[in-house]
């Protein structure tokens, strides 16, 4: 039984991660070819960083991500500690509502969005980063909230209460306190909102306009076929992400190592 639970084990991950190292594999092939390997070479990634117009739109789309979710962040910390502090039926009804962006259709939030942007066109509201931002901002504050409300009700209240009854004024006491305490849920969020925004198509595309996220501009240059770039882009984020992976589980041993080590 263990034997075929590790084959299993072996076939998922084999399903999940060949196609990506088959793509970083063929990101240093010499030839264009997408099946036959002519030998080793860095020239794509050369011509990635060469594409004036390919990080014109990564820079675009980086600085979406982040003012989205930093902005998402904030919003969403202030709405959790709202929430929080609700009766526990009010609660339940607003976080119903506040969830909706997620198991709502992207294309739904996209379409109604950029139908909201194009009446608001009198007002000056035009198609393009602005809008993207704002949509970015909607969808995200969601999933910053679903991380900080757990860190909230595991938050022990006698410190903010204590911090008070020491002479705290209480908007010193909610930085100094309650902050530190929910940060990792804050944190959590906001990569979790950063990749979200990083990713996201169908929103970015309707509320854009003639404004391209990274993804719209892969899309529309898929309509002439793969592109050398894109395995090595492809590769570069992959590297990117995995790095960032392994560091954190690095600190978290680190972490658990140093705790254990006090608990003897």
């Amino acid at each position: 039984m263990k034997h075929v639970s590790r084959l299993y084990l072996g076939l998922v991950f084999a399903f999940l991660y060949l196609p990506i190292a088959l793509m970083i594999f063929f990101s240093f092939n010499s030839a264009d070819s997408l099946t036959q390997f002519s030998g080793f070479s860095l020239d794509k990634y050369a011509q990635l960083f060469q594409n004036a117009k390919l990080m014109g739109v990564l820079r675009d789309t980086l600085l979406i991500a982040l003012l989205a979710s930093l902005a998402a962040s904030v919003l969403g910390t202030m709405a959790a500690i709202g929430l929080y502090n609700l009766r526990v039926k009010v609660r339940k009804l607003v976080m119903n509502v506040s969830n909706l962006p997620i198991v709502n259709p992207e294309i739904v939030t996209g379409v109604s969005l950029m139908l909201l942007f194009v009446r608001m066109k009198d007002l000056g509201v035009s198609l393009g980063f602005v809008t993207v931002l704002i949509a970015h901002i909607l969808f995200n504050t969601p999933y910053v909230i679903l991380n900080v409300l757990p860190r909230l009700r595991q938050m022990d209240l006698s410190l903010y209460e204590a911090a008070l009854d020491l002479g705290c004024p209480p908007r010193r006491a909610f930085f100094k306190v309650v902050i530190p305490e929910i940060f990792p849920g804050v944190l959590a969020g906001f990569l979790m909102a950063f990749t979200f925004s990083l990713d996201d198509f169908v929103i970015s595309y309707f509320t854009g306009g003639s404004f391209q996220t990274l993804s719209v501009y892969i899309n529309n240059s898929l309509k002439k076929g793969v592109k050398p770039w894109m395995l090595s882009l492809s590769g570069c984020m992959f590297l990117i992400v995995l790095i960032v992976l392994v560091l954190m589980n690095v600190k978290d041993i680190r972490k658990e190592k140093l705790q254990n080590s006090k608990n003897y």
